[in-house]
């Protein structure tokens, strides 16, 4: 069965979306390959996770237009945690910036914060099935 392997997010530079997700997030650097050209492959994912995102600098006034907006404005992506307190303090202590405070929703505890690039995140604790 096909499995999500990568998606994209549109970043100016290659070396900024590397300190967001590795210092700001914890994340892991899985890869940083010069492809020649000024071009990288850059991989990070959380530890231990299946999914990792593709760091793509923007080439051209189209993608670069599309930085911060491939959700149309809206949270697009969604960090789950298994401890939401712990992690909102992490991220926070490392200069996350938080657009609400956090919230209990039938399906779990949320806040949604921005990245340096503008995109929305929700930060999650699922409720229990």
């Amino acid at each position: 069965m096909p499995r999500i392997a990568l998606f994209s997010v549109l970043v100016p530079e290659y070396d900024a979306g590397i300190a967001f997700f590795i210092d700001a997030l914890g994340f892991t650097l899985l890869e940083d390959t010069d492809m020649g050209g000024g071009k990288r492959w850059v991989r990070v994912a959380p530890p231990g996770a299946e999914t990792a995102i593709l760091l793509a600098r923007a080439d051209g006034p189209r993608q670069e237009a599309a930085i911060g907006e491939q959700g149309g404005g809206r949270v697009w992506l969604f960090l789950e945690t298994d401890n939401f307190a712990r992690d909102h303090a992490a991220f926070t202590a490392r200069g996350v910036t938080f657009e609400e405070a956090p919230r209990h929703e039938p399906y779990g505890t949320v806040a949604v914060f921005r990245d340096p690039f503008g995109n929305r995140w929700d930060l999650i604790q699922f409720a229990p099935a």
